[in-house]
């Protein structure tokens, strides 16, 4: 046992933080990896199954977290597809996933959210640590160019519309602590893939958490989106999007940045195009005239949606982690 700890222990520390499915995807490759997991996930969704469970029962949005649980999950193939399986009929039930109404029942029989979570990442042998960034759901909230105030995630992409910035109601939310040790105590602070102002900014905007990522001396990485968001980042390039980070959070936050520089097939674009998004193009000079180190890589894979390449992915971050620890030492 004392061997087992000890490699435990040897293992680089890492923390992802963010939400949606963009997280979801890197983590089923990260969990390959020798590393030790934390992921702190978002919770500002208030749209579909987790709103209408957020409302009814008065808990923090589940979706999320599910989709990380699923991830992380060592089990069989079909008991994740049971988890995100989605209610298509039923009264009360039609756009229920079965994994958010697990997560609701679980924090019904114990009381709390947070140990609902971490009871039923041990019952699905989940390689890591889930946490979500609070305790209690949040609202979030969009000031866009034009002044007007949007309330609620969902609604901020739908707006239309230039956004300004987001943030948080009641906006001194307080992080659970164990995610606040968990950014102490890494080797690694991954942000992104997600939905910028509304999976990946959120968490940032916890005031104690963004407070522990800047104090932190662990190698920091941006993996940004392969394509833009429709009515959230329309037209960005690679710094537009740390831009927007870094006029939330005040200060550089990343070491790295970590893009794709491959082709996507016209016809991938043209299908993308039609509902108004585009590649994030990688705006070389100005992402490294700002003072990041950019890895560029074929990184995208196209089934039934364009998806990160989870493999490549999360090898080149285990070898930034590694060569970081190795220089530190």
């Amino acid at each position: 046992m004392k061997k087992v700890a000890e490699s435990t222990r040897s293992r680089p520390r890492i923390v992802v933080m963010g939400g949606g499915t963009g997280l979801s995807v890197m983590l089923r490759g990260l969990k390959e990896k020798p590393l030790d997991i934390t992921a702190i996930v978002t919770v500002a969704d208030d749209g579909g199954s987790s709103g209408i469970l957020r409302n009814e029962m008065q808990m923090p949005p589940p979706g999320d977290i599910r989709n990380v649980l699923t991830a992380l999950a060592d089990v069989e193939p079909l008991l994740s597809e049971m988890l995100s399986y989605r209610f298509s009929s039923g009264t009360g039930l039609a756009g229920h996933s079965l994994g958010n109404l697990i997560l609701a029942g679980m924090t019904d029989i114990t009381g709390d959210f947070v140990t609902a979570v971490r009871e039923l990442s041990k019952v699905f042998a989940v390689r890591g640590q889930v946490l979500p960034a609070a305790g209690v759901a949040v609202t979030l909230r969009a000031e866009m160019e034009d002044g007007s105030i949007v309330v609620g995630e969902s609604k901020i992409p739908e707006h239309g519309g230039r956004i300004k910035r987001v943030f948080l109601d009641p906006a001194h939310v307080e992080p659970l602590p164990e995610a606040v040790e968990a950014i102490r105590q890494a080797d690694a602070i991954l942000i992104g893939p997600g939905s910028l102002y509304t999976s990946i900014l959120p968490n940032l905007l916890v005031p104690k958490l963004v407070e522990a990522v800047c104090a932190s001396k662990a190698i920091k990485i941006f993996i940004c989106n392969v394509m833009t968001q429709p009515g959230e980042t329309d037209n960005y390039t690679v710094s537009d999007h740390l831009n927007a980070i870094y006029d939330h959070v005040g200060t550089q936050l990343f070491d790295y940045v970590i893009v794709n520089n491959g082709d996507i097939p016209t016809e991938v674009q043209d299908r993308y195009a039609e509902k108004g998004a585009r590649p994030v193009q990688v705006d070389w000079d100005e992402v490294q005239g700002q003072g990041y180190q950019v890895i560029a890589d074929t990184l995208v894979l196209f089934r039934t949606y364009l998806r990160h390449d989870a493999e490549k992915l999360s090898q080149h971050i285990y070898q930034l982690v590694q060569n970081w620890i190795i220089r530190e030492r």
